[in-house]
């Protein structure tokens, strides 16, 4: 205090004056002391320049010289206890020494001092104030008694604060205010009993007795010619509407409508006509704006509030407003001139209707809004559907220059202060289209629809209203270029229609119910028949309209119903005739007439390039979907649109490189900023070719697949969606694409992969850099982390048979004699050799985190080797089996000198199970995988580990081996039909009925040596009916002494050593298979080769023999149980038939049956064809779980294609898997679609349960198939077989190259 001068005083409050001039408007604008108390409290959260006010910076710097060096020295003091041993975070220290800091001495004397100082303050600059009051009131006083002999024309006066004339405003002094605003008074009397009105606090003018007079009085003052006296009485009703609660302003509000409904209805006022436009200039129109404009502004804000208050005060506002909008002059005794009614009035002040948009958006008020609408105010919807026809006369009526004119005020950049009787009616005509928009939103909205109008017969009906808004689209002209690019708000017709079936299109039900009928189809198509015709669609239909059209029609399509819609129209059984005229079918062909610039009235046009986008973005919607795909099939659109894309690019080609310092948007003009957006445009429409399976292959076909999956990966780095619909990223896309060798190739080309390994390294072994190094990462808890997590399902999801071999497939691993500790893998051998086969020390010291990035390695290895094709490829290439038994042999430790035991650990663990897993061969029930998680306690792991071969008994099941069934009845009924081969129509299908009945009762009985015989038996008759021959027969002559010599691959090699196992431990092969089994892949292999077509190609697949393993065969092998010759004559004769093309899939490898296109590809049959109706059933049928497919970012056709690849092996026990192989041979191949549509639906629990957990990929791929039995989905499947088999085999039959 002694250091406290009377300069300091003066610094100080010059301070506190900045501090609450700055916060004025906050703390008057406080309903109470409490609340302005904690406006100041809470100012540092609210105000953004707290800190630059001088007395925050003055309290800063006075704590910092009085307590910094005590701060200092605790924070000193809590860090050397955290470095002895002390854990705490940095939110503890603070804590801490905040705690200590308060507690000090000096912190109370500091405190204490302060305190003195402001009281010293605050003091000083009261008594100030009270000075100042005083010598204010005098000279306002002083000011009043000069002007007493005149009436006040300034503003609410301010000056005296409410707080101190609450106490003098009376009850007489409102009377006496009520007989001043007597019209009969001196204009003089009433401006001053105004004034002392609008001088009063609203909520002492409110509480009064008189307030229903005062009312009154004021409604009647509004006709007052003065328009001063009538702008005062508008700030009062202002004020009165800011200040005052709900049910004190609905008064105010209901008066004003009440006196404007009035003021409409009365023939003394004078309402502008139609004919002489309003002029806002004029004053009485514009006290009458005023006057509307404040109605409107609080439509707006009520419904902010008026949900906290009894429904009767918003009822009275509802009714009081309609009741206005509603009014309609007579115009019989005016003759043609038009009196405005009161909606021009306010669509002039609220174009867009935002007043009713928020009415209409909480139920509270909606239902009282159309309840009113319904009963008592119908007749607003019929004049706002009367204006939207009327306006459409126009439009077809006049020329677009002339109806233009309508439009061009809302674009104009200066105000405009006249509108014309044409503008008015564009206005009414918007605010009443965005009214309408805003109705058919909600259900009980368009209950109000069918609408009686006058001088019309039928009523209109919703779908009758929304053909209207379409015709307006195709003839209302387009606000000018210049117009709509400047500015935000485009008024023209065409956008906000659009805007408003947007809306619509958006809320499904409504759409449904509005947009999804033939009807509306047909009027948006119809402008482009007329152009498919070669005539021009409208008068006013210009590029933009179709733009607009093709927009909604994307939206249309983006949702399921209006797909369907779309593909089949209304009726899908209709014929094909029909369905070849539905909305898809012409969507597609004006598309391509766009793309091949057939359509001459747009030749040269600017806004082509726009247009074919637009269009195309229609087509993507549908041709993206399986069911799409097959219907614009026949428009080969992708051929059309590679060949646009490759002649853009070669434009874009041509575009100069911008120069380092120039400004590159002048560097590169505009137009080529265009091509290479539209170069862009048509990449993104052929990568999404790829959503299914047919369309990957008709990608590849466009040799464009490079390029498509490049721009698919910068749009990843970007964080871009590849498409507007497409909700769940690029997972499903690339999972797609990775199922293809040249999709995995084209993926490794564009930098995917490399990107994806180097994200998972950064996340695996570095962790995320943005992470404070006072905080290290703690352990992960989970085998795989969080963070991780991401990464390990992309790589699932890259990792297909066909991927793995492209990216792997005959290559070394680097085996570095040292790694970097920042040397960060960018391939898939980098992983598999830094992560998965670490055999040296050097890769093990090269790892920060060893532990946990083997476990991942290990986890990613048990996944890929659910494939058997990539098992044995890794184990030939890389013996894993052995590097895991030698690592399990390391984590021995010598208990004594007779017995070791092995350390129980993550990683032992792990390897245990994918030792047995990659071993052992069997279905659910065949095999036993021990668990990976270690349990608590003394025996946390009860499961035996081995470090060499064979597998210890446990791991064994003691299922029902193979026992050769006795010859059933009905088994012989089904061998009988095989001897009426003079019956061949009647026949097959006989064998057929009996199989499946058969199948249904006792599924058992078709196995082992009765299996055998059905087989042998039904494929001869068959190859001995032509019809049902599909290959031609191919004459083989080689013998086994031809072949004996022939090598087999390792692959191969391992693939038989497996086959046997398994087929000894099902009893079904004995000693000496191997050879057999040996013998008869060498003569597939040659019988096959004379089939097949050379080609070269830089695709590792096709640069020789089938690249997997014949599981197939080995199936067939297993079932003749290993008799040689019986199968290789099984399979000559099988070879024969459409069903070899899907079940074995070696047979159409490099096919001479294939077209030359599809062989070049890569792509087997049952992919694009199989697979494509696997998704295209899926959706339709087990539509949850598509979905889940979707969400998790896989593809269903990758796991089927390797559940088919490999014959169920692993994934289905023996007896089923004899059964899908037995069920596909007598019943058409079409059932191995079918039985896996079974699948998907046996499994849609658990489908729908890990795409919760995000592990659909991992569970798919690692479990077997449970609980399934193809005999308990037998009766679905037939539904299925009587539902799609036509569909299905005339495109299996469509695979082979058609004969020229």
């Amino acid at each position: 205090m002694a250091h406290f001068s009377s300069e300091d005083e003066a610094v100080l409050q010059a301070m506190l004056r900045q501090l609450f001039q700055s916060v004025k408007e906050k703390i008057t604008g406080a309903p109470s002391l409490e609340c302005a108390e904690e406006v100041l409290l809470h100012l540092e959260e609210t105000d953004e320049n707290f800190h630059k006010y001088e007395f925050v910076k003055y309290l800063r710097q006075h704590i910092c010289n009085t307590l910094g060096s005590m701060i200092e020295e605790e924070m000193e003091k809590c860090t050397s206890d955290q470095n002895q041993g002390e854990e705490s975070g940095y939110d503890t220290i603070v804590q801490h020494v905040t705690k200590r800091t308060q507690e000090s001495k000096e912190y109370k004397e500091m405190m204490h001092s302060l305190k003195n100082i402001m009281m010293v303050v605050v003091e000083s600059m009261i008594n100030k104030f009270e000075e100042d009051e005083i010598r204010s009131q005098e000279r306002q006083r002083k000011i009043q008694k000069e002007k007493s002999n005149s009436y006040c024309t300034d503003n609410c006066s301010d000056s005296d604060s409410p707080v101190n004339q609450s106490y003098k405003f009376c009850q007489g002094k409102l009377q006496l205010i009520l007989d001043e605003l007597d019209p009969g008074h001196p204009k003089e009397v009433r401006y001053e009993a105004l004034q002392a009105l609008c001088s009063a606090p609203p909520s002492d003018v409110l509480n009064c007795e008189n307030w229903t007079t005062l009312c009154e009085k004021l409604s009647v003052s509004f006709s007052d010619p003065d328009p001063v006296f009538s702008d005062r009485i508008l700030k009062f009703y202002a004020q009165i509407f800011t200040l005052s609660p709900l049910h004190m302003t609905k008064e105010i509000y209901s008066s004003l409508a009440k006196y404007l409904e009035l003021y409409f209805l009365s023939r003394e006022n004078h309402i502008p006509t139609l004919s002489t436009g309003i002029d806002v200039t004029n004053p009485n129109v514009n006290c009458l704006l005023k006057k509307v404009r404040l109605l409107n502004d609080y439509q707006k804000e009520a419904p902010s509030f008026w949900i906290r208050h009894p429904e009767k005060y918003m009822e009275e506002i509802v009714e009081s407003t309609l009741s206005l909008l509603s009014v309609k002059h007579d115009q019989s005794h005016l003759g043609s001139q038009k009196i405005l009614d009161p909606m021009y009035f306010f669509a002039l002040i609220d174009t867009k209707a935002v007043w009713f948009k928020k009415w209409m958006h909480a139920y509270y008020s909606r239902a009282v809004v159309l309840r009113l609408l319904e009963k008592k105010y119908k007749s607003l919807i019929a004049t706002a559907v009367q204006q939207c026809v009327q306006y459409l006369e126009l439009c077809e009526a006049m020329k677009a220059d002339d109806i233009l004119g309508h439009s061009k005020h809302c674009g104009n950049v200066q105000k405009t202060f006249y509108y014309s009787g044409q503008e008015l009616q564009y206005i009414y005509f918007i605010h009443s289209l965005c009214l309408l928009g805003r109705l058919l939103i909600y259900t009980q909205g368009r209950k109000l629809f069918p609408i009686k109008m006058k001088n019309r017969k039928n009523s209109v009906s919703l779908t009758d209203l929304l053909v209207l808004f379409i015709q307006l689209i195709c003839y209302s002209p387009c606000c000018p270029k210049m117009i709509s690019a400047t500015h935000s708000e485009n008024y023209s017709p065409a956008s906000m229609v659009t805007e408003v079936l947007q809306i619509l299109c958006d809320q499904t039900d409504c759409a449904v119910e509005c947009l999804y009928n033939s009807t509306v189809i047909d009027t948006l198509l119809h402008p482009v028949h007329h152009l498919m015709k070669g005539t021009k669609a409208a008068p006013n239909c210009s590029e933009t309209a179709l733009i607009h059209i093709a927009d909604i029609l994307a939206r249309i399509a983006s949702v399921e119903e209006g797909l369907i819609l779309l593909i089949y129209g209304e009726n899908m059984n209709s014929c094909e005739e029909e369905e070849s005229s539905t909305g898809a079918h012409i969507i597609a062909q004006f598309s391509k007439k766009l793309l091949d610039e057939d359509i001459s009235i747009f030749s040269g046009s600017e806004m082509l390039p726009l247009l074919k986008g637009a269009f195309i973005s229609v087509c993507r919607q549908i041709y993206g979907t399986c069911e799409g795909l097959q219907v614009l099939l026949q428009y080969s659109l992708h051929e059309s649109i590679a060949k646009a894309w490759k002649k853009t690019n070669l434009l874009s080609e041509r575009i100069p490189t911008p120069v380092e310092g120039s400004d590159s948007v002048s560097s590169v003009s505009q137009e080529s900023q265009n091509i290479i957006a539209w170069e862009d445009n048509l990449l993104d429409d052929l990568l999404n070719f790829a959503a299914t399976p047919k369309g990957l292959l008709l990608l590849q076909r466009t040799g464009a697949i490079n390029e498509c999956v490049t721009f698919m990966f910068n749009q990843y780095t970007k964080k871009l969606q590849t498409h507007r619909q497409k909700k769940f990223g690029c997972g499903v896309l690339v999972a797609q694409v990775a199922s293809t060798a040249a999709g995995a190739a084209a993926l490794q080309k564009s930098g995917f992969i490399n990107a994806l390994i180097t994200e998972l390294w950064s996340n695996l072994e570095f962790g995320r850099d943005d992470v404070r190094v006072t905080h290290p990462r703690s352990t992960p808890v989970d085998p795989i982390d969080r963070s991780c997590q991401k990464s390990f399902l992309e790589l699932v999801n890259l990792l297909s048979y066909p991927a793995v071999y492209e990216l792997v497939g005959n290559q070394d691993l680097p085996n570095k004699a040292e790694y970097s500790l920042r040397e960060v893998p960018t391939c898939i051998i980098d992983i598999i050799d830094r992560l998965i086969i670490l055999n040296s020390e050097a890769k093990i010291r090269s790892l920060f985190n060893y532990e946990q990035s083997h476990i991942f390695g290990l986890r990613l290895l048990s996944v890929v080797c659910c494939d058997l094709d990539s098992l044995l490829l890794l184990e030939a290439q890389y013996q894993i089996s052995k590097m895991l038994l030698h690592a399990q042999e390391e984590n021995l430790l010598e208990i004594s000198e007779s017995h070791r035991d092995f350390i129980i650990d993550g990683l032992s663990v792990e390897r245990n199970h994918v030792l047995v897993r990659i071993n052992l061969i069997g279905g659910p029930l065949e095999r036993i995988l021990p668990p990976r998680m270690i349990d608590k306690g003394d025996d946390s792991y009860s499961w035996p580990m081995f470090s060499s071969y064979p597998l210890p008994h446990r791991y064994l099941s003691e299922v029902a081996r193979n026992v050769d069934v006795k010859q059933d009845s009905d088994l012989g009924k089904l061998l009988f039909c095989f001897k009426m081969s003079d019956k061949q129509t009647e026949w097959i299908e006989n064998c057929r009925r009996q199989f499946c009945k058969m199948m249904k009762a006792k599924p058992d009985i078709i196995s082992g040596g009765a299996l055998v015989e059905l087989l042998e038996k039904f494929v001869l008759h068959l190859t001995e009916n032509a019809s049902e021959c599909y290959f031609p027969s191919v004459e083989y002559t080689a013998t086994d002494a031809n072949v004996k010599n022939e090598s087999l691959s390792s692959v191969q090699q391992l693939g038989i050593k497996m086959t046997v196992r398994y087929g000894k431990f099902l009893n079904l092969l004995k000693d000496g298979a191997e050879n057999d089994l040996a013998l008869v892949l060498k003569h597939c292999e040659r019988s096959l080769k004379q089939q097949q077509s050379p080609i070269k190609s830089s695709l590792f697949c096709l640069q020789g023999n089938y690249a997997g393993y014949d599981w197939f065969v080995s199936s067939l092998f297993m079932i003749m149980l290993g008799n040689k010759e019986k199968t290789f004559q099984f399979l000559q004769q099988f070879s024969r038939l459409l069903t070899s093309a899907f079940l074995w899939i070696a047979r159409l490898h490099s096919s001479r049956y294939l077209p030359a296109d599809t062989i070049e590809s890569g792509i087997h049959p049952v992919y694009f064809c199989s697979a494509h109706y696997i998704e295209m059933l899926l959706k339709a049928e087990v539509p949850l779980v598509f979905s889940a497919f979707h969400m998790s970012g896989f593809a269903p056709s990758q796991i089927f294609l390797q559940w088919i690849t490999q014959c169920f092996w692993n994934y289905l026990d023996w007896i089923e898997i004899c059964h899908y192989i037995a069920t596909c041979i007598f019943l058409g191949p079409d059932y191995q679609v079918y039985i896996c549509i079974a699948i998907f639906k046996h499994l849609q629990q658990d489908i729908l349960q890990h795409t919760q957990t995000q592990d659909l990929q991992v569970f798919l791929k690692e479990e077997a198939l449970h609980g399934f039995r193809v005999r308990d989905y037998f009766e679905y499947m037939e539904i299925l077989e009587q539902n799609y088999r036509p569909v299905l085999l005339r495109d299996m039959r469509n695979i082979r190259m058609q004969s020229t």
